[in-house]
């Protein structure tokens, strides 16, 4: 049996979108799954949409998920030459025809033809004319007219096409540049593609690209038309259900795993499970467990799911994702050994990259910015006692760990007859100018010694001067 070859053609008309990457992300797995090749693509014969800029999004796009490709890239336009051989062979084997029709004259077939009842479409009086080429005539192929055109679909099962409602579509326009369904077929046929994955939206482009690889005496692939992406109304997914990039997620603080995870549940599952590795989809993953219902975006288990990816990384893998947000608040070239700290204290409590980021800032803060409704709720006289005997306890410990914080703050309790939380809290908005952060225990020992005294000896002579 050959190998698998996949590939994903994308249009870089624009960024490549959820849908667009869900599309990508089957055709890896599926390669990576089996030990087969994926094939990168760009089909940009839309000369006027198509963008260098969106290129370069594409690029970054399929980089930053990790979704690599072993051939490729390759530009429809630069092999307009193959795509004309191909046409030309149509040609002689009495495949396809010169059409000279003026576009009033197909409309005018189109509106008979619905007059009619029937399906709007070319009529083929230029079929059997044998026009030569000249400057204003389009190929078109000449699709047969009985019988019918099966679609053995891995996903959606056999799909049945009555060969009498495919009219003679082109495949080459005026100007000599092919149309998409001709470029993808003699695509697929010279890159040795024999498993095509791709939306349904496409489901009626495949009977047309079937006939041509008949006419062209090529193998078919495999088909599989995945159920599109749908938002939370039903609707085709578009910008009003969220992000429709795949970098805004990355630019909102979304690991790419977690993103990866959430696309490919998007129409495929294996049992129950929700959360997986990057390995273990590539392991896992099948065209048998894909759907036959749409996808549903939502968000908010895109977000949770994001959080369990945070809590399961590695402090290193962390790292190199956080340090662009933590650069974006003014903090560049941390201390690795002081970022992996800070970062193990906010782990557990972080939804997103950009969340963590905010909330370590504190951390890297030459000097703490208290939120006005945190001091004056916190910095009352009376938590000055407790403060300044905490750091005379703390300035005293020998060792700077775990258990000599801990014991620090028990002497404090004792000496002044107060609960834990009636401590913490003054203590809490001293370090770290806030009411919510990482355990203070925690936060003390990142900070160390130096940086935690410097801290409350300001916040008692803030409070001293609060209460002058």
């Amino acid at each position: 049996m050959d190998p698998v070859v996949t590939r994903f053609p994308p249009s870089p008309t624009g960024y490549l979108h959820v849908g667009g990457a869900r599309t990508a992300l089957f055709n890896w797995l599926y390669a990576r799954h089996t030990g087969g090749r994926f094939v990168l693509r760009l089909e940009d014969t839309d000369v006027q949409r198509s963008t260098q800029v969106s290129v370069d999004a594409i690029f970054e796009a399929l980089q930053w998920l990790g979704i690599d490709w072993d051939d490729g890239p390759y530009y429809q336009t630069q092999r307009v030459d193959v795509y004309r051989a191909h046409i030309q062979k149509l040609l002689d084997h009495g495949h396809a025809y010169y059409c000279t029709c003026a576009p009033e004259d197909i409309e005018a077939m189109r509106n008979e033809a619905k007059a009619r009842g029937d399906k709007p479409r070319y009529d083929g009086r230029c079929r059997d004319k044998q026009r030569p080429p000249s400057d204003d005539a389009v190929i078109r192929f000449k699709a047969p007219r009985t019988g019918t055109t099966v679609i053995e679909d891995v996903v959606k099962g056999p799909i049945v096409f009555q060969n009498n409602e495919l009219d003679d579509f082109i495949i080459c326009r005026s100007d000599g540049m092919p149309m998409y369904n001709l470029a993808v077929v003699v695509d697929d046929i010279t890159m040795g593609i024999n498993t095509v994955i791709r939306g349904d939206d496409h489901v009626n482009n495949t009977p047309k690209q079937m006939l041509l690889y008949k006419a062209l005496e090529a193998p078919l692939p495999v088909f599989a038309h995945v159920p599109m992406v749908l938002g939370s109304d039903r609707a085709r997914l578009s910008k009003r259900h969220g992000a429709m990039s795949v970098t805004e997620y990355r630019d909102m603080g979304y690991l790419p795993d977690a993103v990866l995870n959430y696309l490919v549940r998007l129409g495929w599952s294996h049992g129950d499970q929700e959360f997986f590795t990057r390995d273990e989809l590539i392991a896992k993953f099948s065209l048998e467990h894909i759907g036959k219902s749409a996808g549903v975006f939502d968000p908010q288990k895109l977000l949770a799911l994001n959080a369990d990816h945070i809590k399961a990384a590695s402090v290193e893998t962390l790292a190199v994702h956080l340090k662009p947000f933590l650069s974006a608040l003014g903090v560049d070239n941390p201390d690795p050994d002081y970022l992996g700290a800070a970062i193990e204290t906010l782990q557990t409590r972080s939804k997103t990259l950009l969340e963590m980021a905010e909330g370590a800032l504190f951390y890297f803060q030459p000097e703490v910015v208290y939120e006005e409704k945190a001091a004056h709720k916190f910095f009352k006289p009376a938590a000055l006692e407790p403060i300044r005997f905490l750091i005379a306890q703390l300035d005293a410990q020998r060792g700077f760990n775990d258990a000599s914080i801990e014991a620090a703050f028990v002497q404090t309790m004792e000496k002044t007859g107060l609960k834990l939380g009636k401590i913490a809290q003054p203590v809490r908005v001293a370090l770290t100018g806030k009411t919510v952060s990482p355990g203070i225990f925690e936060i003390i020992r990142v900070l160390g010694r130096e940086k935690t005294l410097a801290r409350l000896r300001k916040a008692a002579d803030t409070i001293a001067a609060r209460g002058a």
